[in-house]
């Protein structure tokens, strides 16, 4: 990992926030030759990074750079200007020095060996203690006491309030979900107050709430259940391939859906029901049957035999599939087999709004991108740069939102050694 040359005399910077962004900036301060103190408001660092490896770290991903880049939606320039320097490759190989292997999965997601956070997290920081930085747990930052910039930072600590004043400071607050793992955005007002542009947190990678809720007798029998494999398409009137089609699967909620493939298109869903109210989707339920053939199996005489054994022996439509049928069409148009061989490939869905930002994976929102330079330093605060999930931008869970804030990190914390060089 390139880093500037060390500062003329030794300096010390105050990192505030111990995910991945904040401990990536210290790792490449402390190797530029700075005094790095890192703050974190809980009691240990990177509580965010361990919950989410909990169901198997997912690192990043394998794709194509290009098709990469594009995840990030309207901020990939911004994101590429990161990546750029540290890519999924570049992020591999940091892992693997830190004596963790990787695996692509079948998905084409990147894995430590083991799938797990804990053990990458431990080499990690041993590393970062050895190089040097220093680890301050319970600091609740406040804001500044004085002119801000540069100027002394406020913290609340177990043992009353203190103040430092470092020669610069890298935030690294995150965003606004998992607040009880720090993510509170409790820095918006602090950065608001000087003059800084913050657009509004908001829920990303979230569940939806259906419009209307589910009956008790569906919420009884499904809730928790996967629907795979479906293709959901988010607007448009076709059902191919477009831009807002996407294949995958999603579970039933207690009040909507959620999951791997809602999460995908959570920011399209979320931006429209922001715009004009509920959105409706569309659900191939058979998405490896043409219509024709659904249509030439479903019009077969039925006998005696019920719908709901009819459309299992006859195309496989049975448990939650099944259910999302009854919950969704009438019972009159239930027997109507033409018609059900047309709604089975799109089975409408109103989505009302999005579940509560604190219960989502990710937020949206944050510093805008116009009040940072080049090197993430905020322009209204000099010596003052930002990094990670609190800057405006979204990725869908997948590797992508984990490589970006490593990135981000990294660029911040070179931007900060590069200040220091010339302050």
């Amino acid at each position: 990992m390139d880093t500037p040359a060390a500062p003329k005399a030794i300096a010390n910077v105050a990192v505030i926030g111990g995910g991945p962004a904040g401990l990536m900036a210290a790792e490449v301060l402390s190797r530029a030759g700075v005094q790095v103190d890192l703050y974190d408001a809980m009691p240990s660092v990177g509580r965010k990074f361990l919950l989410a490896g909990k169901g198997g770290m997912n690192l990043t991903h394998s794709e194509q750079y290009d098709a990469f880049v594009r995840r990030y939606g309207a901020r990939d320039s911004e994101v590429a200007a990161w990546l750029g320097e540290f890519d999924p490759q570049a992020l591999r190989a940091w892992v693997h020095a830190l004596g963790i292997d990787t695996f692509i999965g079948s998905s084409g997601r990147v894995f430590p060996v083991n799938l797990k956070a804990a053990p990458l997290l431990r080499a990690w920081l041993h590393r970062l203690r050895a190089g040097g930085v220093r680890f301050h747990m319970r600091h609740r930052w406040l804001g500044w006491s004085d002119g801000g910039g540069a100027g002394s930072l406020r913290f609340a600590t177990p043992l009353g309030e203190k103040s430092i004043r470092p020669a610069a400071t890298v935030l690294a607050l995150g965003g606004g979900s998992w607040a009880r793992l720090g993510s509170d955005g409790a820095w918006v007002p602090l950065l608001e107050g000087k003059g800084v542009a913050v657009a509004a947190l908001r829920p990303s990678n979230c569940g939806f709430e259906v419009a209307g809720g589910w009956s008790a007798h569906f919420r009884q029998r499904f809730v928790g259940q996967p629907v795979k494999p479906v293709v959901l398409t988010l607007g448009g009137t076709g059902l191919g391939a477009d831009a807002s089609s996407r294949r995958g699967e999603f579970v039933v909620s207690e009040y909507g859906v959620e999951g791997s493939l809602i999460y995908t298109l959570s920011a399209g869903l979320r931006e429209r029901i922001s715009a004009g109210g509920p959105v409706t989707v569309l659900l191939d339920l058979a998405p490896d049957w043409t219509h024709e053939r659904l249509l030439a199996a479903l019009v077969h005489p039925r006998g005696t035999r019920s719908v709901s054994s009819h459309l299992q022996s006859r195309a496989g439509i049975t448990g939650v599939k099944a259910g999302l049928l009854r919950e969704l069409v009438s019972q009159e148009r239930f027997q109507d087999m033409a018609y059900l061989s047309n709604i089975i490939k799109a089975l409408p869905l109103s989505l009302a709004s999005t579940r509560p930002l604190d219960e989502a994976i990710s937020s949206a929102g944050g510093v805008d991108f116009g009040a940072l330079d080049k090197n993430q330093m905020l322009r209204a605060l000099p010596g003052i740069f930002c990094a990670g999930e609190m800057l405006d931008w979204e990725a869908p869970t997948g590797g992508y939102l984990l490589s970006a804030c490593f990135a981000s990190g990294r660029a911040s914390g070179l931007g900060a050694a590069l200040w220091l060089e010339g302050a």
